[in-house]
């Protein structure tokens, strides 16, 4: 009897343990775990300039460097517009010179001895009016032949003057207005010609940044729209962790707080910084009869950086926070 009633003790025991067991299992707050994943800066790189694809330097899983040449586009359009373009800067700058060295040597002097010929023929006739009107005041000739030399000899001045004003005019070469007109046409053209420059240099399409080259999007020989990525670039030392939290646990991601996030693909735990906090659209929305509480929950997106850079890290990886509910 003694043993049978032992037995009971200990078997009474045991149940009482396993019992409050059980209820320490039932009220301790069991761990809950938030899943996100890793995302990193992306670069779609492009050109202004459509064309054929003419050649692609790179394949994806490709480390690049801050300018190195990705792919070149091919414009034979871009290249004719270049021609007209250095064609009419090489005019305009040829008229500009003609502008600032003024006439030729040989103008000025064809000029000169313009003058000199108007000048000669101005004392001829100024000497023959003085003969006839010596003759006019004898009597032998009529008032007319007086008249004519006199209109004879005023036309020679005149065509004297005319002639120095030609000759002075090629000596002081253009205008002050006709140098800077040229000037300006020249500068104008000069600014076609870097246009198009700078066009034709956009599609040598180098790497904005060091990183690595998650896509090629266009081949050798394919057409590329204007301003469509034929190169896509992923930057991991610019790389953060996204969680999708529900507002009311939003207590544990203060801006600046560290937390600890678990990454399964690389078996390794890694302190993160909280960067950004923003609110998620209404489509996110926890209703209440989901989250067990009287009003609606939003849910928020919530930005991580390592705090320390993360060999192998990869985007789409994803990270696990675990904490508990009470």
């Amino acid at each position: 009897m003694r043993a049978n009633k032992l037995v009971a003790v200990v078997a009474f025991c045991f149940l009482a343990v396993f019992l409050a067991y059980g209820l320490w299992l039932a009220y301790t707050p069991k761990p809950q775990t938030l899943q996100g994943q890793i995302e990193a800066r992306e670069y779609n790189v492009s050109s202004k300039v459509p064309g054929r694809v003419e050649q692609v330097m790179v394949r994806t899983g490709d480390k690049v460097d801050q300018g190195d040449l990705l792919f070149a586009i091919s414009s034979p359009e871009l290249d004719a517009k270049l021609m007209q373009a250095e064609g009419g800067r090489d005019a305009a700058k040829a008229l500009q010179t003609e502008a600032q060295n003024g006439a030729r040597q040989q103008e000025i002097t064809a000029a000169q001895e313009q003058w000199r010929k108007a000048q000669a023929a101005a004392k001829l006739m100024e000497k023959t009016y003085q003969r006839v009107e010596n003759l006019f005041s004898e009597g032998v000739v009529a008032r007319q032949k007086r008249d004519e030399a006199y209109t004879q000899w005023q036309a020679a001045k005149y065509t004297e003057q005319a002639a120095l004003a030609m000759y002075q005019m090629a000596q002081e070469g253009a205008r002050v207005e006709t140098k800077a007109a040229a000037a300006g046409n020249a500068r104008m053209a000069e600014g076609a010609v870097k246009e198009v420059s700078a066009i034709l240099a956009d599609s040598q399409m180098r790497s904005p940044i060091s990183a690595e080259v998650s896509e090629v999007l266009l081949q050798a020989g394919e057409l590329a729209p204007s301003g469509f990525p034929v190169v896509s670039l992923i930057d991991m030392q610019d790389a953060w962790a996204i969680l999708q939290v529900r507002e009311d646990q939003l207590a544990d991601f203060k801006k600046g707080q560290e937390v600890t996030l678990t990454i399964p693909a690389l078996n390794q735990s890694h302190q993160f910084v909280v960067g950004h906090v923003s609110v998620m659209g209404h489509f996110a929305t926890w209703r209440s009869t989901e989250s067990g509480h009287d009003f609606d929950m939003r849910t928020f997106k919530v930005e991580l950086t390592p705090k320390q850079p993360i060999a192998d890290l990869r985007v789409g990886m994803s990270v696990l926070y675990q904490y508990s509910v009470e």
